[in-house]
């Protein structure tokens, strides 16, 4: 059970702290090795909980292909502080604005969220099936499923769009 524990806190550190340095470094290379070191911590923890399947899935989705595609829009939109645009006053006050009260909206769900009380009900089934899993996934959780291949395809869009050259007027 101490070797659980422990392992348990080494790779919470290392997650904790990878997100934190891929949310702070400015260099946007590093950002991305460390969301790579982060998603393989989280694996780390799938494993832990002995969801060996989850684990794989997390390890080659994220860690591989997303992981892939970030440094290669990084590495194609070539971000230089001498041919960055600054931003005007009005787009960085609505940035702070949005963000503002984003948190002031997350901060009332967690407020007003009611803790599950009772048993937990078991139901025998073996969640580490991919049929169960399947099935899971695609009945109870379609219109999460839908709505995050939504988010990735408006994502890949927007990461087109921000690497694509603009004509210069000369």
């Amino acid at each position: 059970m101490t070797t659980f524990l422990l392992l348990f806190s080494v790779l919470s550190a290392i997650t904790l702290a990878t997100a934190f340095l891929t949310i702070f470094t400015k260099n946007p290379i590093h950002s991305a090795i460390y969301l790579v070191i982060c998603f393989s911590s989280i694996t780390g923890h799938y494993l832990l909980l002995n969801a060996q399947f989850l684990g794989i899935v997390n390890f080659i989705v994220y860690t591989g292909a997303i992981m892939v595609l970030f440094l290669f829009t990084l590495m194609l939109m070539n971000l230089n502080k001498e041919d960055e645009v600054h931003k005007p006053r009005v787009t960085r006050l609505a940035a702070v604005v949005l963000f503002c009260v984003m948190c002031l909206v997350l901060l009332a769900i967690f407020i007003n969220s009611k803790p599950i009380v009772g048993d937990y009900d078991l139901s025998g089934e073996d969640y580490q099936s991919t049929k169960v899993l399947g099935r899971v996934l695609l009945n109870e959780y379609m219109l999460p499923f839908e709505y995050v291949s939504i988010l990735l395809l408006v994502a890949m869009i927007g990461v087109v769009l921000l690497s694509k050259k603009e004509k210069s007027g000369k």
